[in-house]
């Protein structure tokens, strides 16, 4: 017989109820139990969509009821040591929302109880699951690039205003862009090629009141000549390329974003919606080589996204003892990524990866 996971979900802001919620409540295999707010606005809007969930205010009512077996922590970075210790210790497994931790030794803490408890410990990396990244995988495979050389990635936002009440935005240990859309892009790069030799961080902070750093340009340096480059930014109007991959018999350029982020925002699911992770011909991207002395100029369908095989892996793995697709030990390295690039752009140098 088939396990149904009961769960819940602590947190129900914008990962919480974007990320979160549709997809637990879309996949068969779990039993959405519990949500926790305290927010009125937000309770009202968790009783809306899910009327049939218990929806409670105090976090304890999850940690401590032994029915539950899965924890989504979808919290500020803050708390994602404390809760996330919290349901470990309580016999929960426990995904938490990127980035993992504030700094690597929380990380390496929840990494051991986890494994002290024996319990499934996983990050909500979903950008691995991007029609983009997984599109850029099937560039790298074709082999038709030749060696690669530079690979660059953007994610870029506008908002010229501030946000008052946004603890991303505020002095706080984990906010500003570079733990947020910055863990991103550290994540798919680190799963792509590995941990680097050397890390160069700029960051920036381009509008005024705000007391993080809402813009930042990484340079990951590899051996055999590979450069790295991850960019970001809140004050991007009009976009350029999201990625750029050159290599020494060609070149890919893709732009324009992953669809299943708006189409969430709208209010779809990847169980009600036709076209769920399909992204239009429009934002197909170019991949130009050399072929038998001639330029080839191929367009290149993307991939579908599936943001919802996150959540089926950490169904199998902790049902069916599957292998985890974001393993901790991966999202603890993001974090170190991150911890270097603080070093780098306070000490305004190159800095030597180490863990």
């Amino acid at each position: 017989m088939t396990k149904v996971l009961n769960t819940a979900i602590i947190g129900f802001g914008f990962s919480g109820e974007t990320f979160f919620a549709p997809f637990v409540d879309a996949n068969p295999n779990f039993n959405l139990s519990k949500i926790y707010t305290t927010d009125p606005a937000r309770v009202a809007k968790a009783k809306s969509l899910y009327p049939n969930v218990e929806i409670v205010d105090n976090t304890d009512n999850i940690i401590n009821d032994p029915p539950i077996d899965l924890v989504l922590v979808g919290t500020p970075n803050t708390s994602h040591l404390p809760l996330s210790k919290q349901a470990l210790l309580a016999g929960k497994h426990v995904l938490v929302e990127k980035p993992f931790t504030v700094t690597v030794d929380e990380a390496n803490e929840l990494i051991a109880l986890a494994k002290q408890q024996n319990k499934i410990l996983s990050v909500h990396h979903n950008r691995r699951f991007d029609s983009g990244h997984n599109t850029v995988k099937k560039v790298l495979s074709s082999g038709k690039l030749g060696r690669l050389v530079e690979y660059e990635v953007h994610y870029d936002r506008f908002r010229r205003e501030l946000r008052p009440n946004a603890w991303r935005e505020k002095p706080l240990p984990g906010s500003g862009i570079l733990y947020d859309l910055g863990a991103h892009l550290i994540d798919g790069a680190l799963e792509l090629f590995g941990k680097p030799q050397e890390v160069t961080c700029i960051m920036r902070t381009q509008r005024p009141g705000l007391e993080v750093e809402d813009n930042f340009e990484i340079i990951l340096t590899y051996s055999a000549g590979l450069k790295i480059t991850l960019k970001g930014g809140m004050l991007v109007k009009v976009p350029g390329p999201t990625y750029v991959l050159y290599g020494d018999h060609g070149t890919f350029i893709k732009y324009g974003m992953d669809v299943q982020e708006a189409e969430l925002k709208k209010g779809g699911r990847p169980d009600t919606s036709s076209n769920w992770g399909i992204e239009p011909e429009s934002i197909w991207g170019t991949l130009t080589y050399e072929k038998d002395g001639k330029d080839i100029i191929e367009t290149v369908k993307s991939e579908e996204g599936h943001y919802e095989d996150l959540f089926q892996n950490i169904y199998e793995a902790i049902a069916e003892g599957k292998e985890l697709i974001v393993k901790p030990e991966q999202a603890r390295d993001t974090i170190r990524i991150i911890e270097l690039c603080f070093q780098s752009s306070k000490e305004k140098r190159t800095v030597q990866y180490s863990d």
